[in-house]
Parts: C-alpha cells; structure tokens; sequence
C-alpha cells in the first residue's frame, strides 16, 4: 500500500483498523493528494494484512509540527516503539526492546545491514528526507525474512509526485527551521518537475548545522556537527505497464563528537568523526491489466561508515575506519484470484512470492594494521496467501532460507532453513474484528560489530554456533464506531497481547576484566571469569532461551477539526534460567518501563493547527537491581498557513515544555553514573518556515 496524506484532522495516534477505514485509505492512495507541502506518513503493521495490519498513524498534522530532526519525534508515536540515542550519531530503534540490529531496516528498499561501533547507531538517515515509515510491530510475515527477530522498519524518502500540484511541470521548496536547545539550524531545497506525463525528476540538498545543547538540569550534551543530505530521484512509465525508477540518497554527517558518543556529558576530550551512508537504488515495476501480474524489483547498495580522527594526545591507537556495504537485489509478484480469474475459486486470494539475495560485508581500517574484513550472504524464497472469505480472512505462508554465515564468526557455516506462519481473522461485527497470528523465527549468525573484525586475531570462531529460532505469536480485537456524537466523527480502538520465544539468543562476549567481559577460551570457547580471565572474544549462543511479553492498546476519537489519541505499551523479556531480561547492545537492560501517551489536534480553521503531545513512562528495575526513572514529557506546537501567503508554512513547537531531565530507556542507560547515561535534551524552543511554489 503506497505512502498516502490523510486529509481528515486525526490525532498523532489515530489507528486505522477497521475495513471501511483501509477503504478510505485505499482510494486516497489513488488521487492527487490535496494539499502538497511534504509530510511523514507512519504506519504500523500488525498480524493482518490489508486490514487489520495496515494500523496507520496518520502524523501529516504533528510531524511537520515536532520538525523532526531525530527518528523519535515520529516513530515513538507506535505502540511498541522506542527510539533511544540524544544525537543523531547513536540513534537506535527498538521494538518490544528488541533493538534495530533484530531488525530489518531498509531505505527505499536497500537492506541497512551491520552493526558499526557499540556507542554508535547503525541508522543514517535525516528525517527531512522523508514521507513515509512503516514499522512491523513484530515479526508476523514470511514476507520479512532473515535478520527481522523483532520485526522491521522501512523508510521511504520523498519523490517528485508528492509534491507536485494538479497540472504542474515543475516546482521547488525552501525550507529553514531552528532549535533553540542547541543552535540547530536546518535550511533545504527541493526541485522537482514532470516535464511529460510519463517522468518525474526530483533533487534534494539540505544542510543541518548543530552544537552542543543541554539536559533538563543544564547539563552540557557535548556535539559540534555539520550534516549534509542529498536526494536524487528519477521516474518514468513506459507504454503504462512498465515503471523504472533510480535514486541515490547521502546523509553525512561530521564534527566534533565525545569519545563514546552515547555518553554525552563524559569528560573525556571529544575528537573529530564522521557518519555517512550512500544508498543506491533501481526499480522496476510490471503491472499489465492482468490480476495475476504485479510484479516489484529492487536492486541496491548502501554503504555506512564511520571514521574517527583521534589526536594521538587524547586517545592513541584509535583512529580507525568502520565500514558495512549491503548489495542485493529483491523481486516480488502479487496475484489477485478469485471466481472472475479461475471459475470455481471460494473467496479471494491475494498471493505474494518473491525471492531475495544480499550479501554484506564489512571492513575495518586501523592505522599500522591489515584491513580486517568478513562477509555473509543470504538467498531466501517466499510465498503468502492471504485468502479472504466473506468475514473471515486466513494468511498462511512459507519462507526458505540459505544463510552463509561470517568466516571469522562461526567459520562460514551454511544454513538452510524453513518458517511458517499463519495469520487469521473474523468480523464479529460490522467493523470490528478479532485477530490472531503465528509466526516462526530464524536468524542465522550475523556479522560481528565491525570495531571487532581483526581477521581472526584474537578471536573464537565458533564453527557449533547455532542460528537464533523461535515464534512470535499475537492475538487482539480492533474496531472502529462511527456517528457517536457528529455525524462525521469516529472512535477507534485496538488492542492487542503478543508472546514471542527466542532460542540460541547469539551474544557477543568481550575480552576484559569485568562482568560479562571476561573473554573466551581461544580453543574452547569457554567463557573467563573473575580470576579466570582469557584471551580471546567472540559469539556464543546464550545459555537460555528468552520470551517477551506484552500488551498494546490504541485509542482514537476524531472529528472534523479535533482529534484526541490514547496508547498504552508494555513489553517485558525474561530469561528462563535467570529472569533477566535480553541484554541490549548499549549495555544493561533492552526493557523499557510501560509507555502512555496522550494527543491532541485541533484546528480551529484551516489556517491555524493546535496541538499538544503528553508522554508518561514508568520506571521500571531489572533484576539486578537497577532502575530507570520515570519521566513525564509534554510538547505544544501550532501551524499556522495564512490566506494571504499561499503555500507558506510556519510553524513554532515548544518541545519538553517543563524542562524535565531524563533520559529515554532506550538509550544508553547507568542507574549509578549519569556521566555514562545518554540525557535527553532539556526544553527546546523550535520554529521553522516553509515556502513551496
């Protein structure tokens, strides 16, 4: 389902659920959006296809008003969500605290594979270059693949037709905004055109500019950065059945950054570094007036790397260059058949087959020593059938997988694997659904942190590594009420409980002297202890499986002008030996504390939007003993689009409005130190001013 800008004023939260909603939705995807000015449309998808699982949260309203500059000003509006990492160098999603080295991530298609450095994110993008998110909440789908434990999350950056208005060639827009927490000061430009009715273009430059801003207590959050993003893009339609599509998307972004970029108030000396991602990609689109023919191929490359530029005074020996580059190619057909294609068919089915290959592979580069390099490849095939009959809607599916694991982390094994899943459910009553799903899990043995390639120095290679297995499994009910109090008002509600196993949970144990860091035996692999220390480091299969549990419940009313949103999310993993939770790779607990969140929208004309976003979480202790506090954060925001200045944009938010000092439990988090806690920014004044012609 294509990226869409929903017209009516929902809240931040509004979830679409119900039938006669997707229908809605569906048949806006096929027109000329109204209004052009560029929006994020985040969409969260659950175990039911088409239905069920197309929850969207429409943010075309809140988004443009938070003026993104970090992942967490859109996507921790998901049940389910969290975005942790106060710079956007060290930013990391996580799904039911599962964090985005279980997920599938991809830009516009292209796989971002591999983890880089361990106080760094793996993402590279900004948000100014998108329109559209769309979050597997869990992994329900064959459709997903390998690498995709928790699920995944798909970008998709902005093209020509989005911004394009009825009957124009050509276009651009300006854009500037500014944060007054850490002198943020973004400025962008966006051409586009059709010169005829079959092509599109699209060029993108922006610059962000950003210094150190401050904690809630006037903490300094030490940065100094310059961030530079381009998008090119380019589309055309060949005798209508046929479209071709390139693009090429950068984000870089370079300056002065703590040593440990995830401990922002440490005191250590910062040092020059740099993030940059490249992607490329080219897509093909075959889509005759036949129902059994639709068919998507997406071939790519993207290329993520981080260098550091250390001052031999401060930190010798670590100059270093990190680096994973991703090439495959995907190629997926969707069938239609029912009674009017195949007499004698029952309901209809909606098949998707596709197969998939990448290969990934990561380099390290330090002074004085031999590039380190490692590779994996994977080939999978797919196919899944969403048959619907009547009320009731059944999706089975199956996914093969040849997995070729990393030489220098479990010594090149091949693994060959096949999931089900199955998915169904059952109208009740109009607009009101139950729904449950089953899906079977694999991961095979990932590439290790790049920071860690050395060739096989000082490493066990682990040849009885087992690759990660297991399920997730969900059961909810979803509905949509219609004309309660206004003819043309709607309340929507969700709920949802999921359970989800992992066996062979693969961990990375250093070399050290200190708890979890003791090594491993370079023969044996049999872990150090204290006193016992050894030499080596490398992945092990976790002594115990893990299960997480959880709860996700959405509630939206919505009006013509007024919106009001309510979620609640709760994701708890545990150990069956233990109790402990699943580690995180930014050390200590993956758990979060339960999320509410509270939105309201209203517009009191079309000139003027109001809003005001409330999100409460609780604290919540590990078994260790450590506890992450609570924090209550509020923002206010207001659009404003005067008549007298047609497609002017201004738009002015104040977001942790009470200056509260916390810091995301998706982040790096000590209980003990702060200096090691990764603090979000204090109060931040925003204001930014759009003008497209």
């Amino acid at each position: 389902m294509g990226a869409v800008t929903f017209s009516s004023r929902l809240s931040v939260l509004s979830i679409g659920i119900a039938t006669a909603l997707f229908s809605q939705v569906a048949n806006a995807a096929e027109a000329m959006p109204s209004t052009t000015l560029q929006t994020i449309t985040v969409t969260a998808n659950t175990s039911i296809r088409d239905e069920l699982q197309e929850e969207a949260v429409y943010i075309d309203n809140y988004t443009p008003a938070a003026q993104a500059s970090h992942l967490s000003d859109f996507l921790d509006v998901i049940p389910g969500v969290e975005v942790g990492g106060t710079s956007t160098v060290n930013q990391r999603i996580r799904v039911r605290g599962l964090d985005d080295t279980n997920l599938k991530v991809t830009i516009d298609g292209a796989r971002q594979e591999g983890a880089l450095f361990y106080h760094m994110g793996d993402i590279t993008i900004d948000p100014d270059l998108l329109k559209r998110a769309e979050v597997s909440v869990g992994n329900n789908s064959v459709t997903l693949g390998n690498d995709a434990l928790g699920g995944a999350v798909a970008f998709e950056t902005i093209d020509a037709a989005d911004l394009l208005k009825p009957g124009q060639k050509v276009g651009a827009k300006l854009n500037v905004g500014y944060g007054s927490n850490n002198d943020e000061l973004l400025t962008s430009a966006t051409v586009y055109g059709a010169p005829t009715d079959d092509i599109d273009l699209l060029a993108y430059y922006g610059k962000r500019d950003t210094d150190s801003g401050e904690d809630g207590s006037g903490r300094e959050l030490f940065e100094d950065s310059e961030s530079e993003n381009i998008l090119l893009k380019a589309g055309a339609y060949i005798n209508d059945d046929h479209r071709v599509g390139a693009s090429f998307s950068r984000t870089e972004k370079e300056g002065i950054f703590p040593f440990r970029p995830d401990f922002p108030s440490l005191t250590d000396d910062p040092i020059p570094q740099k993030v940059n991602r490249d992607t490329y990609t080219l897509d093909y689109n075959f889509n005759p007036l036949n129902a059994l023919v639709d068919v998507d191929t997406t071939i790519y490359q993207t290329e993520t790397e981080i260098s550091r530029d250390n001052d031999a005074d401060v930190s010798p020996g670590y100059d270093w260059q990190a680096q994973v580059e991703t090439t495959g190619a995907k190629i997926e057909n969707t069938s239609v058949i029912d009674n009017s294609v195949f007499e004698g068919v029952t309901g209809t089915h909606k098949l998707i087959a596709g197969v998939e290959h990448y290969k990934k592979e990561s380099q390290m580069a330090r002074e004085g020593r031999d590039t380190a390099t490692d590779e994996a490849k994977n080939t999978s095939v797919y196919l899944e059938d969403q048959w619907r009959m009547g009320k009731f809607s059944l999706t089975p599916g199956v996914r093969y997988d040849r997995y070729e694991s990393p030489e220098f982390v479990s010594g090149g094994e091949t693994y060959d694997n096949v999931v089900g899943a199955l998915a169904a459910s059952y109208e009740i009553a109009p607009s009101t659904q139950v729904f449950a799903s089953y899906t079977q899990l694999f991961n095979g043995p990932d590439l290790a942190q790049t920071i860690f390639n050395s060739n096989g120095d000082s490493i066990y290679v682990n040849n009885d590594l087992k690759a990660e297995e297991g399920y997730n499994s969900e059961v909810g009910v979803a509905t949509t009420l219609r004309g309660l109090t206004t003819a043309d008002d709607a309340l929507q509600l969700s709920a949802k409980y999921f359970h989800s196993n992992i066996e062979n949970f693969q961990q990375f144990v250093r070399t050290g002297d200190r708890a979890g860091r003791y090594g491993l035996n370079c023969t044996t692999g049999e872990r150090g202890s204290p006193g016992n220390l050894q030499d080596c480091q490398g992945m092990i299969n976790s002594d115990e499986d893990y299960e997480i549990k959880g709860v996700e419940l959405a509630a939206n009313y919505s009006t013509d002008n007024f919106g009001m949103g309510l979620s609640y999310a709760r994701a708890r993993s545990e150990g069956d030996k233990t109790g402990d939770s699943i580690p995180s790779v930014s050390g200590g607990s993956a758990d979060s504390g339960d999320r509410y969140m509270v939105n309201l929208d209203y517009a009191p004309s079309d000139v003027v939007d109001l809003g005001w976003r409330s999100t409460y979480v609780a604290s919540i202790t590990d078994n260790q003993g450590d506890t992450k506090s609570s924090y209550d954060v509020h923002d206010i925001y207001m659009n404003y689009a005067p008549r007298q200045l047609e497609n002017v944009k201004a738009t002015v938010g104040v977001y942790n409005l009470f200056d509260e000092t916390y810091a995301s439990h998706a982040s790096r988090y000590n209980a003990i130190s702060d200096e090691s806690t990764d603090f979000e920014p204090g109060r931040n004044i925003k204001a930014s001013l759009t003008y497209q012609f």
